[in-house]
């Protein structure tokens, strides 16, 4: 009997997710058409999609640790990916614009792609050449004082392991550019959509920021100091607080 009321709750949730997207979705993307700087509009209609879906979802969000961020301050944000709801917890927990580094595939979910494309970068983790043009694209935002956002895991992480091995790209990035890295810890997100299952439940998500790291001087060490030192930063988080 559960099982069923929590299909059916699934069902209404990705109808309203579906609904608010196709209703705000030329607010969020013409902006960005029209100009960079219209991004700080979409991005009030991001988190109007975000929040409303949200608020009648069910879900709500529990944020920490924001005096460590400073607004005129371009971050590479790094987190926990353990739910395919990271996607409205991103827009509701971060005070900035900023773009994210997706999988390709992301791309091909009609509407959801073509919207969410003009915030992401989109990479095929298997091809060298789009990792090089995704860095170079991610080094061209920073260099104009945005932030973005990555996963290190590379991927969902649907084990018992508190975090996948890190890739290296987010720390390569902050190396060349001087970015600081900004660990976010996210907590409960995989209890709203458990690991293996595609069923919601309302629940609360809560984030927690640490101050930002920042790079080591180049080196033939320094990624794997860098990649090591945010490892334990964001492993450290989520075991305090989970």
């Amino acid at each position: 009997m559960i099982k069923f009321f929590q299909t059916i709750y699934t069902i209404y949730a990705a109808i309203l997710f579906a609904g608010l997207m196709l209703i705000l979705g030329l607010f969020i993307v013409i902006p960005v058409m029209i100009s960079d700087k219209g991004d700080r509009i979409s991005f009030f209609f991001i988190r109007s999609w975000a929040g409303i879906w949200s608020f009648l979802s069910g879900i709500s969000y529990q944020v920490e640790g924001l005096e460590h961020i400073d607004r005129r301050q371009p971050y590479i944000f790094i987190f926990n990916h353990r739910s395919f709801i990271d996607a409205p917890v991103i827009p509701m927990a971060i005070p900035q614009t900023l773009k994210a580094l997706g999988k390709k595939e992301l791309s091909k979910i009609p509407i959801f792609g073509w919207i969410v494309g003009k915030f992401a970068i989109w990479v095929d983790r298997t091809s060298t050449e789009s990792r090089r043009k995704s860095v170079k694209k991610l080094v061209d935002l920073l260099s104009k004082g945005k932030s973005v956002v990555v996963a290190p895991e590379g991927t969902r992480n649907d084990t018992d392991q508190t975090l996948l091995p890190f890739q290296k790209g987010a720390f390569r990035l902050s190396i060349e550019t001087g970015i600081p890295i900004l660990p976010m810890a996210v907590i409960g997100a995989d209890e709203i959509m458990k690991r293996g299952s595609l069923l919601l439940k309302p629940g609360k998500v809560r984030i927690y920021f640490s101050e930002a790291i920042s790079p080591p001087q180049p080196s033939e060490t320094a990624i794997l100091e860098l990649s090591q030192k945010c490892r334990n930063r964001l492993e450290a988080m989520i075991l305090t607080n989970e």
